[in-house]
């Protein structure tokens, strides 16, 4: 597949800064970061772990409007504001990503409005044959 596609979720965001919530390229997906805020109803928890719950719930919905889901996810940027989140926000990550352990950058930065406690970001590929083994390595950094 050698075509584009790009996605619209219905966030005012989207429009508002000229931005697509997935777009496809060939055999990449890329997940443009996403709030856990329901866009339809406006709705955000108060917790991060609420929050990240939401976000994925976004995400996956996201994935499979273009026929992927988080097996498919190789890589997530995780941002979190307050260092205070972090172990509710990577009890979700961890519990999303058990068994499919994608490449991993969190950071502690400022986001776009006070109540928002985590944004994900994501890159999929499409694998061309997904019933086959992924080959898995260990390797010693020390």
């Amino acid at each position: 597949m050698s075509e584009i596609i790009k996605v619209k979720s219905g966030s005012k965001y989207e429009d508002l800064n000229s931005y697509s919530r997935v777009v496809v390229a060939g055999d990449m997906i890329f997940v443009s970061n996403t709030a856990g805020r329901n866009y339809k109803t406006r709705a955000i928890a108060s917790d991060a772990k609420g929050q990240a719950e939401q976000a994925f719930s976004n995400i996956e919905g996201a994935l499979a409007a273009v026929d992927a889901s988080l097996k498919d996810v190789v890589a997530i940027k995780v941002f979190v504001p307050d260092i205070a989140d972090m172990e509710q926000v990577n009890e979700v990550v961890g519990r999303k990503f058990r068994g499919i352990d994608p490449a991993n950058t969190t950071t502690c930065t400022p986001l776009g409005q006070p109540e928002l406690k985590v944004e994900f970001e994501v890159t999929a590929y499409k694998r061309r044959k997904p019933d086959e083994a992924e080959k898995r390595i260990s390797v010693d950094l020390s």
